[in-house]
């Protein structure tokens, strides 16, 4: 059985945590804008790395996102799922039912994660740009150092600065291709860029940009 591990809150953390815990205890899956039923750019950039099926996959800022769930069904065994929203997490193991058993859930402010355990591969989709202050974005940044094997691949999308300014009611940060490599300067080498149009449920369109990196060091 997997355990569900907690991590320390700051007062941040703790905001944080009230204001997500509230938009997944109030709105369903597919009322919340980075909603996708097939998750296709971040199925095809993760198989594109090769990885093999065991190696050790993280989703930061998870949520209940489908990718999970896409992710067991192409074979992969090792995923760990991290979000600040226990909601989130519990309504993800609901609906995987018994395959929930095969996913390791850790509930954290990805700005404060303290791993306990390195990853072959580090992907988040819509949760970096919810860090606004410097302190957090380093922190993030030097976990995600730390804690990717070498040679390991980081994923990141986030809202491109062409899309919204605010997601949820905050403000978020906004990124371009370059910008995002300059974050992501140290230790790592870029593979790509690129920009994706995300049609949401309501039919509005966000712009993302999304970047893959290699840990070289």
């Amino acid at each position: 059985m997997v355990t569900l591990h907690y991590q320390m809150e700051s007062m941040e953390t703790s905001w944080r945590k009230y204001h997500w815990e509230n938009i997944y205890q109030t709105k369903q899956l597919c009322e919340v804008s980075w909603y996708e039923q097939v998750p296709e750019t971040s199925l095809q950039l993760i198989e594109e790395t090769g990885i093999e099926k065991n190696a050790a996959i993280i989703d930061v800022g998870g949520g209940d996102s489908l990718l999970v769930d896409h992710l067991l069904q192409r074979g992969y065994k090792n995923i760990t799922v991290l979000d600040i929203s226990a909601a989130a997490l519990e309504r993800a193991k609901k609906r995987l039912g018994k395959d929930s058993e095969k996913v390791k859930w850790i509930e954290a402010d990805a700005a404060k994660f303290n791993p306990t355990e390195k990853y072959d591969l580090w992907h988040d989709r819509a949760a970096f740009h919810f860090l606004t202050d410097e302190i957090d974005i380093n922190n993030y940044i030097h976990t995600a150092t730390n804690n990717v094997n070498p040679g390991g691949t980081v994923i990141i999308g986030t809202f491109s600065d062409g899309g919204p300014k605010k997601c949820s009611g905050i403000e978020i940060k906004q990124y371009s291709a370059q910008t995002l490599c300059e974050k992501f300067n140290v230790g790592f080498e870029k593979i790509k860029c690129f920009n994706v149009q995300h049609t949401t449920p309501f039919n509005t369109v966000q712009e993302f940009v999304f970047c893959v990196f290699k840990l070289y060091r």
